[in-house]
């Protein structure tokens, strides 16, 4: 009998889109692209194999994957503003991108530049995101959507901030092809060119529309539901969605766009039945197919052709178009044909979280519930919750390092409630509002009361304090063992083992959290731009000194960077928090870091240190683990005189000693530098007021003799930070210095081996997209003689 033939893949089947996904993601980990030309030759090389048989057609779609997502990255870092060229200022004119999002001094939008002289000239047709700040009594113009304007605006090169647990802004600027940053200047000569038109100016509208309809507690939800307009929501809104695992509902989302999608085909059938002599030339798959595709196609407008609604407007297409070209497909040739349409169309879709949950949640549904009985609609239904909770958990932990825990209770209803009563009445309302105005507001209304009945009930879930679980960041490993987890676990009833594959969810939901040994202590030293905050670990304690920044007109970096950095280090409560003196960059995200995580208490230089605070002051000193911490300024009795007045603290541990003086100037430096040697030495070293010239003495830094200086600094800072003259004082004395700026976040360890660098977050955790500073970690740190 002869041997079984293999069975070579489909030219579009489920393998080869698989292969063609690993050729993309195998781009996302590089540190360098390939250059184009490579990619050229590597996509028609793929090309070639990918229209041959067997095994070759896999090595082809990966080659095809790898060499797409190489170009498309490539062209997204080309149309990027050169960092040679950040902080250009230039005049230019163009269209407004999307809804603009403001606040009472504060307009943010993105442009797309139509004209642009001298400099500026290769900006034309890339999109930028702008500021308009303004400061009381001027205000703020009304941008309208589709507007054209000229002005004159100062330019950055994409960049954002580098932490553990924290948003990679500069993977989301080539993601959405952002070309550069910048804020508008001299306000006073902007001019509009053309008033507002366009898909968006008409969203714009009808949000105004059903705003006039509703009171605001309603309103902001009706018009994120039936428009995918956001702005009217508060943080405090976000946080009641993430707390009971509704925020997939809200903002117009591919679930969303699939809804509609669904009751456009109703519609189709319904059609097919009432126009019985249209049967014939239209066959009603075909009707179904078309009414679906025209329904998900106008949501999908009014979502402003957002990228998650692109996407599954493309699978949706796919799918619907096969029908209507009468190729039926089974549901995994329809998922693979999608999969292989959304990535040659966009390789770069895979940088978004809403890919893979999209993806990944049709395909845990249709294996796990691929029929649905007849007359039964509760059990599926809630067997369709389980599987996607249980499913997608890994994915919501890597993306988010969060899990809701009344989420899969709440969804029960809130799923049917908000998809089949809220949003329907909503969007019936868009529908009337050309035939009347009364029946639209009605419908709105309708809507508005709907969602408002569930939000009060949501509201008391998530006030519930173990509602929102925060994880530690999970590694690729854990992961990858939790997927196999649920993979056993959804496996068909008597398939042995599924206790013990719950084990393989452990490392990911109670990972190993690598903390120092008895003795030993580890500084953290955030990334949080022109400001500072430092994480210090012992073995069993934590102390935050410094919480960043708080901009009135912008972030606050404790809420953005620093609790998440906390979090991600598996902190759930914080020992101390030592707030080096009053000044914003050091104190403004405190208030978010003692509201988001519990903290025993705070420590502030007196007459600054508000009720409930304690005064640091030279004398008070303790030991955690092992390791001790010691004020040694300000002194009994000292005015509070701003900087000059920061708690200044120092960290020993086993002969390994680390000083933090905040931003302390060459007055106190002088007074320290005369304490004994014992009390002042330090191997590394905080620098002073960022590099400031008003820091960093002589005298200081060789009373201090640090081996390692850390330097807090924004990059491309207003203040020309860390100052040349202070670099040569630290050279003189070969200091070597790190910076958050061209590092990210960097991880030192203290101890019995001295001073370890473990981990500079923009070298170690290089990726293409991302600027990465000179210099490598790792490496031992010593203890040189000064140069004398």
């Amino acid at each position: 009998m002869p041997p079984a033939r293999a069975v070579a893949p489909a030219p579009f089947g489920l393998a080869v889109a698989a292969a063609l996904l690993l050729g993309v993601l195998a781009v996302q980990g590089l540190a360098h692209l390939p250059p184009w030309p490579a990619a050229l030759v590597l996509g028609s090389a793929g090309v070639c194999l990918w229209l041959r048989c067997g095994a070759a057609r896999l090595c082809g779609a990966a080659l095809v994957g790898l060499a797409l997502a190489s170009l498309h990255g490539g062209a997204a870092l080309a149309v990027q503003l050169p960092a040679e060229r950040s902080g250009l200022q230039v005049s230019l004119e163009g269209r407004i991108l999307g809804l603009p999002v403001g606040a009472a001094d504060a307009l943010r939008f993105e442009l797309r530049v139509t004209a642009a002289q001298g400099e500026a000239a290769t900006l034309v047709g890339r999109k930028l995101r702008l500021g308009w700040y303004t400061r009381p009594p001027d205000t703020l113009p009304v941008i309208e959507p589709g507007s054209v304007w000229r002005f004159e605006a100062r330019l950055r090169t994409p960049r954002g901030l580098v932490n553990p647990g924290g948003f990679d802004f500069e993977r989301r600027a080539v993601e959405n092809a952002i070309a550069a940053t910048g804020y508008v200047v001299e306000p006073d000569r902007a001019r509009q060119l053309l008033p507002g038109s366009g898909l968006d100016h008409a969203r714009s509208r009808l949000s105004q529309r059903i705003a006039s309809a509703l009171p605001p507690s309603q309103a902001r939800f009706v018009i994120a539901l039936a428009l995918g307009d956001t702005r009217s929501l508060s943080d405090d809104d976000w946080q009641v969605l993430r707390a009971t695992g509704l925020t997939h509902l809200i903002a117009i989302s591919g679930f969303h766009v699939g809804l509609v999608a669904g009751f456009g085909a109703l519609l189709g059938q319904l059609l097919h039945r009432v126009l019985p002599g249209q049967r014939r030339g239209w066959p009603r798959p075909q009707v179904t197919a078309a009414s679906a595709l025209v329904f998900a196609s106008a949501y999908t407008a009014l979502a402003g052709f957002a990228l998650p609604t692109v996407r599954t407007l493309l699978m949706i297409a796919v799918v619907l178009l096969a029908r209507l070209a009468r190729r039926p497909q089974g549901l995994a040739e329809a998922l693979a044909f999608a999969l292989i349409a959304v990535l040659l169309a966009d390789p770069l879709s895979v940088l978004a979280p809403g890919f893979w949950l999209s993806f990944l949640g049709v395909v845990w549904l249709a294996w796990c519930l691929p029929g649905v009985t007849e007359g039964k609609v509760l059990v599926p239904f809630v067997q369709a919750q389980g599987v996607a909770v249980l499913g997608l958990l890994p994915l919501s932990v890597w993306f988010f390092s969060q899990a809701s825990l009344p989420g899969p209770l709440v969804n029960l209803v809130g799923i049917p409630w908000i998809s089949l009563l809220v949003v329907p009445m909503a969007l019936v309302g868009l529908a009337l509002l050309p035939i009347s105005d009364a029946a639209a507001d009605a419908c709105w209304q309708a809507s508005g009361q709907l969602m408002q009945w569930l939000w009060i009930a949501l509201e008391r879930i998530a006030a519930w304090p173990p509602a929102l679980v925060w994880l530690p960041e999970p590694s690729l490993v854990s992961v990858a063992l939790a997927m196999a987890a649920a993979f056993w676990m959804l496996l068909p009833r008597g398939t042995p083992g599924k206790p013990l594959a719950a084990l393989l969810m452990l490392p990911m939901l109670w990972p190993a959290i690598d903390r120092p040994a008895h003795g030993e202590f580890d500084l953290v030293l955030l990334d949080v731009g022109q400001g500072l905050s430092l994480l210090v670990r012992t073995r069993h304690h934590d102390l935050l000194y410094d919480a960043g920044a708080a901009v009135p007109r912008g972030l606050d970096l404790g809420e953005a960077v620093v609790l998440p950095a906390l979090r991600a280090h598996g902190v759930r409560r914080l020992d101390a928090l030592v707030l080096s003196h009053g000044d914003n960059d050091h104190a403004g995200g405190a208030g978010a870091v003692t509201r988001g995580m519990a903290t025993a208490r705070v420590l502030a230089p007196a007459g600054w240190a508000t009720k409930g605070m304690t005064a640091c002051q030279t004398g008070q000193a303790w030991t955690w683990d092992g390791v001790t911490f010691s004020f040694l300024h300000p002194t009994p009795h000292f005015p509070y005189l701003g900087n000059q007045s920061s708690c200044v603290l120092r960290v020993q541990a086993n002969g390994a000693s680390a000083l933090l003086p905040g931003d302390i100037g060459r007055h106190v430096e002088s007074r320290l530098a005369k304490l004994p040697t014992a009390e002042v030495r330090a191997d590394v070293l905080l620098v002073p007021h960022h590099g400031s010239d008003t820091s960093s003495s002589l005298d200081f830094i060789a009373a201090v003799r640090p081996s390692l200086g850390l330097v807090a600094i924004g990059n491309q800072n207003r203040f020309g930070l860390p100052k040349a003259i202070v670099l040569d004082r630290y050279q003189r004395y070969r200091v070597a210095l790190l910076d958050t700026a061209s590092s990210g976040a960097i991880h030192l360890r203290l101890g019995p081996g001295g001073v370890q660098v473990r981990q500079r977050m923009r070298q170690d955790r290089r990726r293409y997209w991302r600027d990465a500073g000179p210099g490598a970690s790792g490496y031992a740190i010593g203890s040189p003689e000064p140069d004398r």
